[in-house]
């Protein structure tokens, strides 16, 4: 072979799971109408950080401890992240990740979220609620670009692994879980509706040697 493939960057997608069919699904999408009319700090954040748009992630970003069926979604996720964890080939040394921040986004047709990464995390990702025909999808980009030093652009014709930017499709019921360094954003599009997603991060709790040092 004459080339080695080195340092991929992994996207873990997946259906959530029975727990969370369409019954779910409106129940969360009921509840973050209801946090959306209510919410008037995280109406002010997005105005400001969010335009077009909603989310709480400057408000109330920990809804998995506020609200049952976030809750929920985030027992739903554990499983999800401890098996993104084992394809990584990660060695957590004897301890777990923990949902650390949850929070709920609404996209309307037009809007978007420009390119981004959550730091002081390991992983992060998007559960889809509710996703019109249409609606944008998840666009990451190539992390090695800030060091491509006069490099050709890329084929349109170039296998997705050699692209510099790739989007996943969103679906409602998956999710969507890649590692927290990795920048990403969702273009504007046009749609009839809403995009309704939850956003989460999760962070790597070593475990604790006797006299409580990691």
């Amino acid at each position: 072979m004459p080339a080695l493939d080195l340092f991929p960057t992994s996207i873990y997608k997946a259906p959530l799971g029975r727990a969370f069919g369409a019954l779910a699904n409106r129940r969360l999408a009921d509840e973050i109408a209801a946090l959306t009319a209510a919410d008037a700090a995280g109406r002010r954040w997005s105005a400001r950080h969010y335009l077009g748009g909603y989310t709480s992630y400057g408000s109330l970003d920990q809804l998995h401890r506020v609200a049952t069926p976030f809750a929920a979604l985030g027992r739903a996720l554990a499983p999800h992240a401890d098996r993104f964890a084992r394809l990584l080939h990660w060695d957590l040394q004897g301890g777990s990740l923990a949902l650390t921040d949850c929070w709920a986004n609404v996209l309307p047709a037009g809007s978007g979220h420009s390119l981004h990464l959550h730091p002081n995390s390991v992983l992060s990702g998007t559960y889809y609620v509710m996703v019109p025909r249409g609606a944008a999808a998840l666009k990451f980009e190539d992390p090695r670009l800030a060091l491509a030093m006069a490099a050709p652009p890329r084929r349109p014709s170039a296998p997705m692994a050699r692209r510099p930017f790739v989007s996943v499709p969103a679906r409602a019921g998956e999710v969507i879980l890649f590692e927290s360094w990795l920048r990403h954003e969702v273009p504007p599009a046009r749609f009839t509706g809403e995009r309704i997603s939850i956003s989460f991060n999760f962070a790597w709790t070593p475990r604790r040697r006797p006299g409580g040092s990691p």
